[in-house]
């Protein structure tokens, strides 16, 4: 099995886990206009977010690998920064829009490493993945107009 790819996994799981942290952050301190709208929108996301966290650290796992699983390791490997609590409503949205963006390149360079290991399931988890985040995206995008 590729230790590139399963750093590369090991990588989404770190970036989950802070989105999904930051995602909790948002939703509990979103005020402005848009408090319903995006109080239902980041818990749709932090829901989303676990399931992809659970999905890849067992992927690791039955590739023999060892998932990232303190927010320690998290913050050291993520490339993508946590909240920082000032955030306004749309500044919150930007932010989870770039960090999506950032994961779906990311994710792109593990479908790669995927294909070059000859790990179709792998590959296919982290294909789902970016599709899901690629449709996210082009909707913060809508939303921030």
């Amino acid at each position: 099995m590729s230790e590139n790819l399963i750093q590369s996994v090991n990588r989404q799981v770190a970036n989950w886990t802070i989105l999904y942290v930051k995602l909790h952050n948002y939703h509990w301190y979103i005020k402005g206009r848009h408090f319903f709208t995006l109080h239902e929108k980041f818990e749709e996301l932090y829901n989303e977010a676990n399931q992809h966290i659970d999905e890849l650290a067992e992927r690791i796992l039955s590739l023999e690998g060892s998932p990232v699983a303190t927010m320690k390791e998290c913050l050291e490997m993520a490339s993508i920064e946590e909240a920082t609590g000032k955030e306004k409503e749309e500044d919150m949205v930007k932010s989870i829009c770039a960090d999506f963006v950032k994961m779906a390149d990311e994710l792109q360079e593990g479908i790669q490493l995927a294909e070059e290991a000859n790990d179709e399931g792998t590959g296919d988890m982290l294909i789902a993945i970016k599709q899901s985040l690629k449709k996210h995206i082009w909707m913060l995008k809508a939303y921030l107009g």
